[in-house]
């Protein structure tokens, strides 16, 4: 399918830039080494050329399909080299080919495969999300380690696997295996684990952390697995590390993993920044309609200012002053001591789903996040991010304990992983989890991702109260 939406996709943007720019004129040529050829044959080499960057930087591999950024990403990588080669190309044989043609095909081109691979994806996390083109695994492992990647792989459809047996190691083994009040069936151990693949008809076999005989044992049942081609998957138990900062290097049959450290400065941060900075500018002109109605619209429904202003921790523990429209009463503040035993909220977090200080207009601005606009001029200050682990109060900070601290290494966020992961509904724990793994793994591309789901989640939200 990605392939005949790939080829349909490149095909039509080629043959709009042709005809846009050429037109119907058969006897269009152009100069390549001297000699003239049609410019239809050259709209078509750079059509097929396009295919086999996509091809050759493995943005088809069924590893990375439907899962994280890494597709969307290489599809953009191979646009950009195509673009570059067919230039040098053009420039070393003195082919005069117009700006116009590419100035069209290449980012319509890239806006219409990226388009493609996300639809694709949505049909596919439907098919998953109704049991469907998943992969059947074995996972096999210590019962504890067996238990992590079980509920981690069941936590999330997009893992695209099904687990559909477990092989616990030692003498002593149950019948069936317990995990969130699922019951998993345990087909075997480290010594009979091959048997049960054809048993369940697994596709793969997942080693959740070290097992019994180390190396020599997984080598031997990677050999043993190659006859029913089915794949075998280690675990390595960096789990806040995203596959970007990892990479592979054999080095005499040794094969090393390299991994990336977290950058917390540097030129990736000045883009962020730059971003950041534009962002926000132009989202404070284009929202000044919705300020003033909301501005008026708080005024009418209870006294006190409109803006309400809290301060919150920031990068490197450095405190600002955050701006809310504000959706409590005047005496919010003064009013929390009261409500403290009624907490519903996670870990240090104060949250609750009918809190009484929240006004009329309040509640529904809450809903869709209407009050937090205002940061945007946080943003643009530079005390806030776009994207970024929620912002703290100092009172919360005070309770940090050693890891959490953390997240304090980046600037905090007007959304981020927590937000578009549930918000209010998530424990403290997964709170913590998303927002490290994001300090540690950040990138543009993501940020991008983050925000799209951001505004997918204003529309039908969830968690915010």
């Amino acid at each position: 399918m990605i392939i005949a939406t790939d080829a349909l996709v490149i095909t039509a943007v080629t043959a709009a830039a042709h005809l846009t720019r050429f037109g119907l004129n058969t006897a269009s040529v152009v100069e390549l080494g001297g000699f003239q050829t049609h410019t239809l044959y050259v709209s078509v080499v750079i059509a097929v050329a396009w295919m086999l960057a996509l091809g050759l930087y493995k943005s088809r591999d069924a590893r990375i399909v439907g899962i994280g950024i890494d597709e969307y990403k290489r599809v953009v990588s191979a646009s950009a080299m195509l673009l570059a080669l067919v230039a040098l190309f053009c420039f070393v044989l003195n082919i005069d080919i117009s700006r116009g043609f590419f100035a069209l095909a290449l980012p319509t081109g890239l806006i219409g495969l990226l388009t493609a691979r996300w639809g694709l994806r949505q049909w596919l996390t439907r098919q998953r999300d109704h049991g469907h083109c998943l992969s059947r695994v074995i996972v096999l492992g210590k019962p504890n380690a067996v238990r992590y990647v079980v509920s981690q792989i069941e936590k999330k459809s997009g893992a695209a696997y099904k687990v559909v047996g477990v092989a616990l190691t030692g003498a002593d083994r149950p019948g069936s295996f317990t995990q969130a009040g699922q019951i998993f069936k345990v087909v075997g151990d480290e010594r009979s684990v091959v048997d049960a693949v054809a048993s369940v008809d697994a596709d793969a076999v997942v080693v959740a952390g070290p097992v019994k005989g180390g190396a020599r044992y997984i080598q031997r049942l990677g050999w043993q697995l190659e006859q029913s081609s089915t794949e075998l998957i280690l675990t390595t138990g960096l789990t806040n590390v995203a596959g970007p900062r990892i990479h592979s290097r054999p080095v005499e049959g040794l094969p090393l993993m390299h991994v990336e450290l977290p950058q917390y400065s540097g030129a990736k941060h000045a883009v962020k920044r730059i971003f950041d900075a534009v962002a926000a500018a132009a989202a404070l002109v284009a929202l000044l309609p919705v300020f003033i109605v909301l501005a008026v619209l708080i005024k009418r429904d209870s006294p006190g200012p409109v803006i309400f202003r809290q301060e919150r921790v920031g990068r490197g523990g450095e405190k600002f002053s955050m701006l809310k429209f504000r959706s409590m009463v005047e005496t919010a503040e003064d009013d929390l001591a009261g409500l403290l035993e009624l907490n519903e909220g996670a870990g240090v977090l104060f949250k609750m789903q009918h809190d009484p200080r929240v006004t009329g207009v309040g509640r529904w601005m809450r809903k869709y996040s209407l009050d937090e606009l205002p940061q945007f001029w946080n943003v643009l200050k530079g005390d806030m991010s776009l994207v970024g682990p929620r912002p703290p109060l100092q009172r919360e900070v005070d309770k940090y304990r050693h890891k959490v601290l953390r997240r304090l290494y980046i600037k905090p966020g007007l959304t981020g992983m927590w937000q578009i992961n549930g918000r209010s509904e998530l424990n403290w724990r997964d709170s913590v989890r998303l927002d490290l793994y994001y300090v540690e793994n950040w990138s543009l591309a993501g940020d991008l991702i983050i925000i799209w789901r951001t505004a997918k989640m204003l529309v039908k939200p969830v968690g915010a109260y």
